[in-house]
């Protein structure tokens, strides 16, 4: 006579954590959302996190019967609710990007390894890419500073320093190699600006003529236009 088979708890209950990991996933591509957390170099992980943690939950579930169960012990159910909280905390947050909040509270851009040549400096269009990479070297400064005068169009949020004159902002944007964990950001001040126009992290295409002043990248600005926040706020390297 084969023995009874039972529901076991403990598999009922991984089921459940990757079933909601995998329906995190899914959420992410649905939303949109995944490009406020990973870059265009790794968001490739959420389609494939949610097909596989999909399979595995539904793996887990073809398996929950077995011939001797045991109760959840605390350290299961502890273990669990840590597994979930972050699924929980990102369906429950409205969904927002890095803005000034995080860009007084991050590492300056130069630490970052990203570097431009002279050469890709010497001609072109000038990127907000291409300025983090020119301040992190003598002679990336150096081919700037050539550039000086160069009329520049950037697309930023704008945060204002303490003290700062109500006729100047900073234009920010963080760059994200792979996911917001790195993020790192890059500005520029923006003079000539009308006081009392543009409000902390609003987006705006700034226009103008282009002065590097040692480390600092100054553009005075000829034209600030209000922008939608791109579906991809961040740069990627």
């Amino acid at each position: 006579m084969s023995e009874a088979r039972r529901w076991s708890p403990l598999r009922l209950l991984a089921s459940f954590v990757l079933a909601a990991w995998a329906g995190l996933f899914w959420f992410l591509i649905v939303s949109g959302r995944s490009n406020l957390y990973l870059s265009t170099r790794t968001d490739w992980v959420i389609p494939i996190g949610a097909v596989v943690l999909s399979a595995a939950a539904l793996g887990r579930l073809f398996s929950v019967r077995v011939s001797s169960t045991s109760a959840l012990s605390r350290r299961d159910l502890f273990t669990s609710a840590f597994m979930l909280l972050p699924v929980v905390v990102v369906v429950a947050l409205p969904p927002t990007s890095l803005g000034s909040f995080a860009a007084s509270r991050r590492s300056s851009f130069s630490s970052v390894a990203l570097s431009s040549s002279p050469e890709d400096l010497a001609t072109g269009e000038l990127s907000l890419m291409d300025l983090g990479g020119a301040i992190r070297s003598t002679d990336g400064l150096n081919a700037l500073v050539e550039r000086a005068g160069s009329p520049v169009s950037f697309d930023g949020f704008v945060v204002r320093d303490k003290g700062m004159p109500a006729d100047e902002f900073q234009l920010t944007r963080f760059i994200v190699t792979c996911c917001v964990a790195d993020a790192l950001e890059v500005d520029v001040r923006v003079v000539g600006v009308t006081p009392g126009q543009f409000s902390e992290d609003e987006w705006v295409n700034v226009r103008g003529t282009l002065y590097p002043l040692g480390s600092q990248i100054v553009v005075q600005a000829s034209e600030i236009t209000a922008i939608p926040k791109p579906k991809r706020p961040y740069l990627t390297p």
